[in-house]
């Protein structure tokens, strides 16, 4: 993997945990979307490790 598309699945990976977060904080967090946005996070995660 190339290291611009490496930078660009990182900034993802990094946006996905910034709205993670942004969801949490609030008084009632949309469970289905945070479980959505988990999964996209972990398939990020696993494309930046080879898996």
């Amino acid at each position: 993997m190339d290291s611009s598309h490496s930078a660009a699945l990182n900034a993802k990976h990094a946006g996905l945990d910034a709205r993670i977060a942004a969801e949490r904080q609030r008084p009632s967090p949309d469970e289905a979307l945070l479980a959505r946005l988990k999964k996209q996070k972990l398939k990020i995660k696993e494309m930046l490790l080879g898996i």
